[in-house]
């Protein structure tokens, strides 16, 4: 097996990240509990392959370690105390590493003189970054309110309905706008528009980044 390098890390990470958006989705059609047990270890799991793999600052190094320290602490006592409020704590923590990623690796790849595939998938990355740390909000905002989003029944545990939530969230980012599941409060609209502009916003910016780097 190829080691992880710069050629390559954002590949590991994009496929890392598809694993869980599967695993979410395996968890809601097989029966028993041990594939949603399996949800929170991968998301660990993408946090140390984005690690392992990519060149930060010092300090947003020091900050992504933290949050994934916390994170393993979280899901360790979340398996000996099922609670709220470790729930609400691990969604916070995901959400935190999704925007510390965004912020310390999008210059690596929007504003890159050389585009290659390893950038390109890059860009995948960042956009299915953008969509989990979406979903972690919604996830949120469902443990606030039951009712935030329409077409959508809060369970017990957030890894339960991660999968419909993460289809919800990326369908808004997308504009795809199927109508299968809408906003129901107030607050969950305003999250949803804004939503709706950064992922359009995203992809304006890749698109005039790729232009511009094969014009150099």
């Amino acid at each position: 097996m190829a080691s992880i390098n710069e050629s390559n890390n954002f590949i590991y990470f994009t496929l890392s990240l598809i694993l869980i958006f599967v695993m979410g989705a395996l968890a809601k059609e097989v029966e028993g509990e041990h594939l949603n047990f399996l949800l929170k270890p991968l998301i660990l799991n993408s946090f140390i392959i984005c690690l392992a793999s990519m060149k930060f600052a010092r300090g947003w190094y020091i900050y992504l370690v933290g949050v994934s320290v916390l994170m393993a602490i979280a899901i360790l006592a979340h398996s000996f105390y099922d609670n709220t409020h470790l729930s609400v704590i691990m969604l916070v923590l995901i959400l935190a590493f999704c925007v510390g990623v965004f912020q310390a690796t999008a210059h690596q790849i929007l504003l890159s003189d050389q585009v290659d595939n390893n950038k390109l998938i890059g860009s995948v990355a960042l956009f299915l970054v953008m969509g989990l740390g979406w979903a972690a909000i919604y996830l949120l905002l469902i443990i606030y309110n039951p009712e935030a989003i329409k077409g959508i029944v809060a369970q017990d545990h957030w890894g339960e309905h991660f999968s419909v939530v993460t289809y919800f969230s990326f369908v808004t980012q997308t504009t795809l706008g199927y109508g299968d599941f809408s906003p129901n409060t107030p607050l969950a609209q305003v999250v949803v528009y804004l939503q709706g502009i950064t992922g359009v916003f995203y992809m304006a910016v890749v698109v005039s980044s790729l232009v511009s780097a094969r014009k150099r």
